[in-house]
């Protein structure tokens, strides 16, 4: 059996890129640069299910995600989390968060509909990361 990406996340997402663990995703929120992270791995609902070794990996490519939206104009603090209430599959979301955004000092999920990026807009980003 081969890896396969949640559809609820495959929905709510554009691929970017496969890192040597993770899918990288972005999700289609042009309000917010916003990856996601989703390790390839069959059956992982919680980051103690990876193996030890991939723990270490998970945990630079975060910082790596990180990186790339920490030099995006504006961006001034990084979010990161697996929540897994709605998707089980591991993911983890990287959030980019500028003074004044939507979402306040709150969290960036549930406050309101996501604004879906206009055709092309998110070339740009998607050729940051893909750079990494």
């Amino acid at each position: 059996m081969s890896f396969q990406l949640d559809p609820r996340l495959e929905a709510d997402t554009a691929f970017v890129s496969d890192w040597p663990l993770c899918r990288v995703l972005l999700m289609n929120d042009a309000r917010y640069p916003w990856l996601v992270l989703a390790p390839r791995r069959l059956d992982l609902v919680e980051i103690g299910d990876l193996a030890t070794a991939d723990r270490a990996v998970l945990m630079e490519e975060i910082i790596c995600a990180g990186e790339v939206l920490r030099s995006l104009p504006g961006v001034t603090k990084l979010n990161v989390g697996a929540l897994g209430n709605i998707v089980r599959q591991l993911h983890v979301h990287v959030i980019g968060r500028r003074p004044g955004d939507p979402a306040g000092a709150g969290p960036v999920w549930g406050h309101s509909p996501a604004e879906p990026y206009e055709p092309g807009a998110h070339d740009h980003l998607i050729a940051l990361v893909r750079a990494r």
